[in-house]
């Protein structure tokens, strides 16, 4: 096998690696409150002061967050290459209870979301 096959190889286990979803990741739901990251982990709110403020923090650059009502902080994430910020997609909910369901990535005590769907829900 000349050098330049075995380049072709590697280039295509690497990218089956990147498209393929981790074996890691699993469906879940979470219902909480959508608000800044700043204040999830600084103010140690059980949910935002305001949706003015969560959507002030958000347009100032602070990634929104779900405060899951076990207290438990999911971030949004994208599952694409390269990926994307979520607030934008976020934003609608800023300061509001969803429920979200998406597939759930876990690492180092952190929880990332990929959502798949997301809506209000009673509060």
């Amino acid at each position: 096998m000349n050098s330049q096959s075995v380049f072709k190889i590697a280039c295509l286990l690497i990218a089956t690696a990147l498209v393929m979803p981790a074996e890691s990741s699993k469906p879940v739901s979470v219902n909480g409150y959508v608000l800044d990251s700043a204040c999830a982990f600084t103010k140690s709110l059980n949910k935002p002061i305001s949706e003015q403020c969560a959507i002030a923090c958000a347009k100032a650059g602070s990634p929104l967050v779900i405060l899951a009502d076990t207290g438990e902080i999911y971030w949004p994430i994208a599952d694409t290459t390269p990926s994307s910020g979520q607030n934008e997609k976020m934003m609608p909910f800023a300061g509001k209870k969803v429920t979200a369901s998406g597939r759930l990535f876990q690492r180092g005590g952190s929880n990332a979301l990929v959502i798949q769907e997301i809506k209000l829900s009673a509060k």
